[in-house]
């Protein structure tokens, strides 16, 4: 009579004669163990060490016995049927997924890499093409894996927040493509209509390509006198427009104070600052020409205003 006495209480070991002691008995996928690995205690084998799992049920090598298979949990389908060595595989339609392995739940190492590639995705499209953020999340979710019951709790809470995320990304890539785009150089200068500003040439600074000499050794009271001329400067000049140098600066190139030029322009409702600042030069600089006033035109890039008095050689110039 076959005998079990030495290891009786764990049916999964065996007695080893050697060590004189209990060993574990070995583990083979799809099988599960025998009681005493077939041994008996006088060390003769009497039937097989393993003995293959029964139908619906399975061992990947981690258990000496045969595990029940999973049954896919309702609104999951069954994607790989149990077999003696794997686990049934299921998926929910629902979600858009592919592959769900019940016994594999997301890792967040595979989250990260497949947002990395859905960021080079965005990376990759034009001005005129908008990543849409939905799509991406069901890219994302073709490739995640949801473990009934674990992973399933915020897989929902992960996507949308992945869904936001990939539409700022888009939103952030699409303003950057446009803002390079634009010129660097967003400064306007304010320009009448029917008057260009004008360009000089590069080695070429001097006014005297743009006003004849009588105009540039006219005094400055010419410009007083001359109504129409005065007018155009006046609604070029005192406009206060953020940006663009106006009366304001000419009066600061002219040694005035800022408290007089804040005083003149309180009172622009009954006269121009332009015409204030004028009369002022003119009154402290008798000798001053049109060729001063355009000088300090030039350098306030008002280009536009020294095109107005070129119109004086149109007029009678007291010399």
């Amino acid at each position: 009579m076959w005998r079990f006495q030495k290891c009786k209480d764990d049916p999964t070991t065996r007695w080893d004669r050697t060590t004189a002691k209990c060993v574990p008995c070995p583990v083979k996928p799809g099988y599960e163990t025998t009681r005493h690995c077939g041994y008996s205690d006088d060390g003769g084998i009497h039937y097989p060490a393993f003995k293959e799992c029964e139908d619906k049920t399975f061992n990947n090598g981690s258990w000496t016995s045969c595990q029940p298979c999973t049954s896919c949990p309702p609104g999951y389908t069954i994607l790989n049927p149990c077999n003696t060595t794997t686990d049934t595989q299921c998926y929910e339609p629902r979600k858009l997924t592919t592959e769900v392995p019940v016994t594999q739940p997301t890792t967040l190492q595979h989250v990260s890499t497949l947002f990395n590639k859905a960021t080079t995705i965005a990376t990759n499209q034009g001005p005129s093409s908008t990543l849409n953020a939905a799509t991406a999340s069901a890219t994302l979710g073709v490739y995640s894996t949801v473990h009934p019951g674990t992973g399933a709790q915020w897989a929902v809470p992960l996507t949308i927040l992945i869904s936001i995320m990939l539409a700022l990304l888009s939103a952030c890539i699409i303003y950057m493509k446009w803002r390079g785009g634009q010129p660097r150089n967003n400064r306007r200068s304010f320009i009448s209509d029917g008057f260009s500003p004008l360009t000089a040439p590069t080695c070429n600074n001097d006014l005297g390509y743009i006003l004849s000499p009588d105009i540039l050794s006219a005094p400055l009271q010419t410009v007083l006198d001359n109504l129409d001329i005065l007018e155009e400067l006046v609604i070029l000049l005192d406009p206060d427009i953020h940006g663009v140098k106006s009366t304001r600066h000419l009066a600061s190139h002219c040694s005035f104070s800022s408290t007089w030029i804040n005083y003149t322009y309180s009172m622009k409702d009954s006269k121009s600052p332009l015409k204030a600042v004028l009369e002022g030069v003119t009154s402290r600089h008798p000798n001053w020409t049109v060729g001063h006033l355009a000088k300090l035109l030039r350098e306030m890039e008002r280009n536009d205003a020294v095109t107005v008095l070129a119109k004086l050689r149109l007029n009678e110039i007291a010399v």
